[in-house]
């Protein structure tokens, strides 16, 4: 008996355990609940009082709880808490990488209504980086997110940071739509800052399109929105504006007064932000006041307890130390003329450096702008060009016509060639082009790149020599893409100038520091040969021999413009040696890591294998937006020849709603056509599909948009003119269910 109340009583005691910690997680998990709600509360505080510092150390410490208890809508929200903080104290960099961090949460757990808000911030951070296309995009996106969350009362801050851009562009009259939106939704709310804003901004659009009483009357009601509610930007905001339109009006007093108020404002704001530092910085400006009163208070006791004797030495001192002071005052006033005067020219000098960098930035991006144009367009129809002709050379031409069809294939193929030199040394000159090192073997590499340009070198009659030399390590940590360019670049030229002779390439060591070896590459021809005062140029872009050797063998003249530019990237050096009818040697010096624990790569036998023909291409359906009829039908043929069904609409709008009426199992979407963009096409389908496969297909410049690209959710992009191969590899493994790898998002 004594026996089961044991068992009993030991039972009991495992509930009452069990209940204990029960009720002790919960109460657990509403301690961390409540200290997240406080932290984000003083965080708002912070950051309303301009306490940006101290609001970052609060969301920090709320992103930490939210974590802990996975609470992933407020990580996302924090995340964007944070970013914004990080944005308003100058890191443009940490706050991006917050932001998308907020949308990859947002977006993975449909939080559309803060994603919305996210998006709104990276709209505000492009607008201060002047960058209003990209922040118009964002804007719209937010509002089309807001709309769709029915969440009207949070569109009234996009619509006005629309406006503010549309302004920035002078495009007063979509300004003045929004703005118009903007105080619907504010009064409906009663959102007195963003109507005050709005009716202040309104007051500059008025202004713009010479309605000045609509100016004047719009500007003042804002004023008295801002002032009843101590909105002190809109404030300031507002007396310039005032100061402007009575400018014009002729009224020149009160635009006197308004600017006065304006200056005066402007100081008490930049005070109020001086209030606002670190604390730690505040904390080292009392130290060192503290320590200047101490010791000018020991300075005055030793004054007061010196002896007596040194009163007259003092005085004595004193006189002659007055007279030298005389003397050296005017020597000084001398001085201080001839320094203002030069101070003022190297003002005069400063202000024109700005000017000349100012121009030289414009300049630089004008011919960025001017290449991508220039490039888009002319990859547009060059995908047509060599797609048709791809096309009818497969359809069994007549004999007559191949030889015609090929040298049209060979135009289009050489100027895709001279596009992407063109776009290489633009790269290479905008510090652009980054090393992506890696374990290879370079006798291997040498082989390949030989083997590659072995047919070119049997065409002339030419043999090629390669030269390893013995001892030489074969495995190497470098970038093995950049030294193959390198190669094929001086290894073509040898070939196209040498005719039944020889080529040699030879590679070996000249130093040897640690596992660091120097080597150098010698590519030796004893082909036409460079005259003397050519080879001083020959580096340059667009650089030939003479108009006789660029019409008898061709050439952009950018090859070794580009080789120099890689070279120099990888910290090397190139130097030339030629006589004209004896032959030219390129060599050049780059350092490289040997890799002592490589293994040697097996060589395979590879085959090449169709490996569309593994799957059931049956119930496979495409969508193929593309506005171009032309490149319609292209792609269109290109799929059908693979055996795959494809439906095709010509814009962004009609691709969405396609995309909502169809299981589609792949789209492939052109990027720019009328109405909304193919990115912002993309952005709202995945606001309802996250798991439909895009791909980009697209004849854009690719290296300064890839965050865009990424933000909006393709899968990968597919760079027009394609590789026919890369095409079908990307469609295998998006229809096969493999996890598609691309290499432009990394």
């Amino acid at each position: 008996m004594s026996h089961i109340k044991y068992h009993i009583f030991v039972i009991l005691a495992c509930f009452c355990s069990l209940i204990y910690a029960q009720e002790h997680r919960v109460e657990d998990e509403d301690m961390l609940e409540l200290q997240l709600l406080q932290y984000l509360k003083q965080a708002k505080l912070d950051s309303d009082r301009g306490n940006y510092y101290n609001a970052k150390d609060n969301l920090d410490k709320a992103l930490e709880v939210a974590i802990k208890t996975e609470d992933s809508s407020n990580q996302g929200n924090i995340y964007t808490k944070i970013g914004k903080v990080q944005f308003l104290v100058g890191e443009e960099e940490q706050a991006n990488i917050s932001l998308n961090k907020a949308i990859q949460i947002q977006r993975k757990n449909n939080y559309y209504d803060n994603q919305a808000i996210t998006y709104n911030i990276k709209g505000v951070i492009h607008t201060a980086k002047e960058e209003y296309k990209a922040a118009l995009e964002y804007f719209k996106s937010a509002e089309s997110l807001f709309e769709q969350e029915d969440l009207e009362e949070y569109i009234s801050e996009v619509t006005l940071n629309e406006a503010k851009v549309y302004i920035a562009l002078k495009q007063y009259e979509d300004a003045k739509a929004e703005l118009e939106k903007t105080i619907i939704i504010a009064r409906k709310y009663d959102q007195k800052r963003r109507l005050s804003g709005a009716l202040i901004n309104s007051g500059k659009v008025y202004f713009a399109l010479g309605d000045s009483n609509m100016a004047l009357s719009q500007t003042e009601d804002g004023l008295a929105i801002a002032k009843a509610h101590n909105n002190l930007e809109d404030v300031n905001e507002a007396y310039l504006t005032l100061s402007d339109i009575h400018e014009k009006n002729g009224n020149f007093k009160s635009s006197h007064e308004y600017i006065k108020k304006h200056i005066h404002l402007s100081d008490s704001i930049l005070n109020i932000k001086r209030q606002n530092l670190p604390l730690g910085i505040s904390g080292q400006l009392i130290n060192n006041y503290k320590d200047a009163q101490n010791a000018q208070l020991k300075a005055q006791i030793d004054e007061v307890s010196a002896e007596s004797t040194f009163v007259r030495i003092t005085t004595i001192l004193s006189i002659a130390l007055i007279t030298i002071l005389s003397l050296l005052t005017l020597s000084l006033y001398k001085n201080n003329n001839i320094r203002l005067n030069t101070n003022t020219m190297l003002h005069k000098k400063n202000d024109e450096l700005i000017v000349a960098k100012e121009k030289a930035e414009l300049a630089s991006k004008t011919k960025a702008n001017f290449l991508s144009t220039v490039t888009h367009e002319l990859r547009t129809p060059l995908y047509a060009v060599t797609g048709l002709t791809n096309m009818l050379l497969d359809e069994d031409p007549k004999e007559h016509q191949i030889p015609h069809l090929k040298s049209l294939k060979f135009s289009g193929d050489y100027l895709l060639t001279f596009i992407n030199d063109i776009l290489q040394i633009n790269k290479i000159e905008a510090n652009k082009v980054e090393l992506d090192p890696e374990n290879f073997n370079l006798k291997n590499k040498l082989e390949n790149v030989i083997s590659a340009l072995s047919n070119s070198a049997k065409d002339q009659d030419t043999t090629i020599h390669l030269n390893y030399e013995n001892g030489l390590p074969e495995t190497f940590i470098g970038d093995q893409l950049k030294i193959s360019q390198i190669l094929i670049n001086l290894l073509g030229n040898a070939i196209k100038f040498t005719k039944d002779g020889d080529i040699w390439v030879r590679a070996y060591k000249i130093g040897i520091e640690d596992n660091m070896y120097k080597l150098r590459f010698e590519i030796e021809d004893n082909g036409i040969g460079i005259t003397k005062e050519k080879q001083d140029h020959m580096f340059e872009s667009f650089s030939q021999g003479s108009v006789q050797i660029n019409r008898k063998y061709g050439g952009t003249g950018l090859g070794l413009s580009i080789v120099k530019g890689l070279i120099q990237i990888l910290k090397g050096k190139i130097y030339l040696q030629s006589e004209l009818g004896k032959g030219t040697t390129f060599s050049f010096e780059i350092p490289l890591e040997y890799d002592k624990n490589a293994k040697k790569p097996v060589v395979e036998e590879v085959k090449k294998v169709n490996k569309m023909e593994s799957l059931d291409l049956s119930n496979v359906k495409i969508l193929i937006v593309e506005d171009n009829k032309i490149n319609q039908m292209i792609t269109k043929k290109i799929l059908n020849k693979m055996n795959l069904y494809c439906d095709i609409v010509d814009n962004g709008e009609a691709a969405v709603e396609q995309v909502k009426e169809i299981n589609y199992d792949v789209v492939l979407m052109d990027i720019h056509m009328p109405g909304i963009s193919g990115l912002e096409a993309t952005k709202i389908i995945r606001t309802f599909d996250k798991d439909l496969t895009i791909f980009a297909l697209t004849a854009v410049t690719l290296e300064d948009k890839m965050h865009e690209f990424g933000d909006a959710g393709f899968d990968d992009i597919i760079s027009k003119p394609f590789k026919q191969e890369d095409f079908e590899s990307k469609l295998h493994a998006a229809l096969s269910g493999e996890k598609i790898v691309s290499s432009f998002f990394g």
